[in-house]
């Protein structure tokens, strides 16, 4: 188990599959998260991603958990290593409920912490929908800089926006923490 100050990062457990559920298929966590049409998930496709989650390599799923109680807020994880360049590609969800309480900012951080102490990678990178200023903002607080934008890269609520490419360098995150190794 990792830990934050709110938060702790561990494994996914069957019984976190019906919550996990229901928080995806929030009108407004889904128009968030998926490019396609937000349209609601099957419970028998959830219980199949935790089934399959093993089988996967280079890919890391961690439940979200508050330390208060340790009740199962969402889900982050890496969802592609690039070995050769030592780049991450990341991804976060939270419950609606758990939203503007810092529980993302903590987790993402913690995620960051795991990529650049433990997988010895140089880059994290996520892609964010230009209408999640929340998100972007969560991120920006991580130390994610904003490095491109796909123009009109998603239609969503009648009207075309911007996918925004956000990174994050290991040296960076060392500065900002002022934990740079010395060389």
């Amino acid at each position: 188990m990792l830990e934050g100050s709110l938060v702790s990062l561990r494994e996914y457990r069957k019984e976190d599959i019906s919550l996990a559920h229901k928080y995806i298929n929030d009108f407004e966590v889904k128009r968030l998260l998926v490019p396609g049409i937000p349209f609601p998930m099957r419970l028998e496709e959830e219980e199949k991603w935790y089934d399959s989650q093993s089988a996967f390599k280079d890919i890391y799923n961690f439940a979200i958990e508050k330390k208060e109680n340790a009740e199962y807020i969402g889900g982050c994880g890496i969802n592609e290593v690039d070995w050769k360049n030592s780049v991450a590609t990341v991804g976060i969800f939270l419950g609606k409920p758990f939203w503007s309480q810092g529980f993302g900012t903590d987790a993402m951080n913690i995620l960051l912490g795991f990529i650049f102490n433990q997988m010895n990678l140089n880059k994290a990178g996520l892609n964010v929908y230009s209408f999640n200023e929340r998100a972007i903002a969560s991120y920006s607080k991580c130390g994610f800089v904003v490095e491109g934008r796909l123009r009109q890269q998603i239609f969503r609520d009648g009207k075309y926006h911007d996918e925004v490419l956000m990174g994050i360098l290991r040296s960076e995150y060392f500065q900002s923490r002022r934990l740079l190794p010395s060389q």
